[in-house]
């Protein structure tokens, strides 16, 4: 059975002072979760454990990205998270530190229910 995508939630986080990737990037994914109530799976009787979660980051250096910290911090479902190139370094002249915002894209994929409900 293939999976369908039944969620997208896009969020926004940064680090103004400690550079530091993965701390902007869970920013990101928690500003995402914070726009979702997921009621599906308690009311039509469907496992969290059936949803697979594709958390995306974009950061200017995802090589400093942990994705394994991220992927621990996901509340629901199986997580697979990856850091590609995006997000913002804003270089702060005075200290010649950067600011770090990063972006996420959290998907969450179910098995297909076709066929399974019928809405009344």
């Amino acid at each position: 059975m293939s999976d369908k995508r039944i969620i997208l939630e896009m969020g926004t986080g940064n680090d103004l002072y400690g550079q530091d990737y993965t701390k902007a990037a869970r920013r990101a994914v928690q500003d995402a979760l914070h726009h979702s109530s997921i009621t599906l799976f308690s009311k039509l009787g469907i496992d969290h454990t059936d949803m697979r979660v594709q958390v995306t980051i974009g950061v200017q250096q995802p090589e400093k990205v942990d994705c394994a910290q991220i992927a621990a911090d996901l509340p629901r479902g199986r997580a697979e998270v990856r850091a590609i190139k995006g997000g913002l370094d804003v270089v702060d002249d005075p200290s010649g530190k950067h600011l770090v915002v990063a972006t996420a894209a959290i998907e969450a994929y179910l098995p297909d229910q076709t066929g399974n409900y019928i809405l009344d």
